[in-house]
């Protein structure tokens, strides 16, 4: 997808779900703002108007899939369905310093929380902080600097899908590769978008 394009995917609910999201973003400093998304895409998730694009129930073999429905011109949040395959799942990652709220749509995804503890260069020291099994119409929020964080599908035979609301179109992340104990090392990843 054109990085330049701004996506605007039709789908049942969509008119109802934006004009939900302008006026949440508009709540105040981000804490109001991510708690404001985050009731609401609790709330959008068991609304039965807004239906997300069959194409997000597709999943992709060999990665999840991230497909940008919609990313605001006035206000830059975008929007992101994920597409969770069995067994499909992220290394730990950071959001670039964006805030995020996630929920859960369909299946169940397992997010596991992390604390940085110490940096020596390149070299990140974690600490799981706690892990929780979210499932449909479960929602949290991420606030830099506590955004550190895996998410894995554990089902072996079902898909789940996510919806995520960054601040901004999340370009990149730094991923956090295992080295041994509490420490990994940071790479810096490009993000691409699926099609819808």
């Amino acid at each position: 997808m054109n990085a330049q394009a701004l996506p605007d995917i039709d789908f049942p609910g969509h008119d109802k779900l934006v004009a939900a999201l302008d006026a949440a973003v508009c709540a105040g400093d981000c804490e109001a703002v991510t708690t404001a998304v985050r009731k609401l895409l609790c709330e959008m998730i068991r609304d039965r108007d807004v239906q997300l694009p069959a194409s997000v129930y597709e999943p992709i073999d060999d990665h999840y899939a991230r497909r940008e429905i919609y990313r605001s011109p006035l206000h830059g949040y975008s929007v992101v369905a994920m597409t969770w395959g069995p067994g499909q799942g992220t290394p730990v990652h950071d959001h670039s310093g964006l805030w995020c709220v996630e929920g859960v749509w369909d299946g169940e995804l397992e997010i596991t929380q992390y604390e940085l503890l110490e940096r020596d260069g390149d070299r990140f020291r974690f600490r799981a902080t706690g892990g929780m099994q979210a499932g449909t119409g479960s929602a949290g929020s991420l606030i830099p600097p506590h955004e550190y964080h895996t998410i894995r599908n554990m089902s072996q035979d079902r898909v789940a899908v996510s919806l995520h609301i960054y601040k901004a179109q999340m370009q990149c992340c730094s991923t956090f590769t295992p080295l041994g104990g509490e420490w990994y090392r940071r790479s810096e990843r490009t993000l691409a978008t699926d099609s819808t």
